[in-house]
């Protein structure tokens, strides 16, 4: 039996994208939006910690030191790294890294300035290409970087996946029985391309899974 010592942490969970890389957190101050809520009203915030998890050997990694003022959202696998999305509270500043155990270091994909949200309410990390989305809880879609749309979507639909200029929401109802739809959009206007029903999931080979 394989002893992985996360300091108290067993919340482990597959990192988005991934086959063999999993991520624990503490979640000190809850998620990004709830630690950036506290640091808004002057409690100081302390770092959550960020464990990456490999699997089959069980190596631990803790790619970004913890900070004060610094929060840790969820990564996900791009392209053979892990990337990580860090936002600096106290410098207003959000940082995109991508982790290669490889190499062993951090380089840093990208800065922005908090600013270009409003908030950090749902701000994610999504592949392919990897992009930062943000999701205000008012039926709009935010794709913060590396472009910049902003368009409206219906109530209960969340992004999947991109694919290039598709990006593919999941919507639910409830009406007359519980039910799943995948929504292709537009990148560039959020048209809706296709409608069909199921959830689409990616399996480790790369193909695409229609689930219904």
């Amino acid at each position: 039996m394989k002893i992985v010592d996360l300091h108290g942490m067993t919340n482990m969970e597959l990192v988005s994208g991934a086959e063999e890389w999993y991520w624990a957190t503490d979640y000190i101050h809850g998620d990004l939006y709830e630690a950036e809520e506290l640091f808004r009203k002057g409690h100081p915030v302390q770092s959550n910690q960020l464990y990456l998890i490999h699997y089959p050997d069980g190596a631990v990694y803790e790619p970004v030191p913890p900070a004060a003022g610094q929060y840790l959202g969820c990564p996900a696998y791009d392209n053979g790294a892990v990337a990580l999305l860090a936002v600096k509270f106290a410098e207003g500043i959000i940082r995109i890294l991508r982790f290669t155990p490889e190499q062993g270091k951090i380089q840093e994909v990208v800065r922005l300035p908090l600013s270009a949200v409003e908030n950090c309410y749902n701000l994610m990390l999504h592949t392919a290409p990897l992009s930062l989305t943000r999701q205000p809880n008012d039926n709009t879609f935010e794709l913060v970087w590396p472009e910049q749309v902003r368009f409206a979507i219906e109530d209960r639909e969340t992004l999947n996946f991109r694919d290039g200029d598709k990006l593919y929401f999941n919507i639910w109802h409830e009406e007359p029985d519980y039910r799943e739809e995948t929504i292709v959009r537009s990148l560039t206007d959020g048209t809706i391309l296709e409608r069909f029903p199921g959830v689409v999931r990616i399996m480790p080979n790369g193909e695409a899974w229609i689930i219904k």
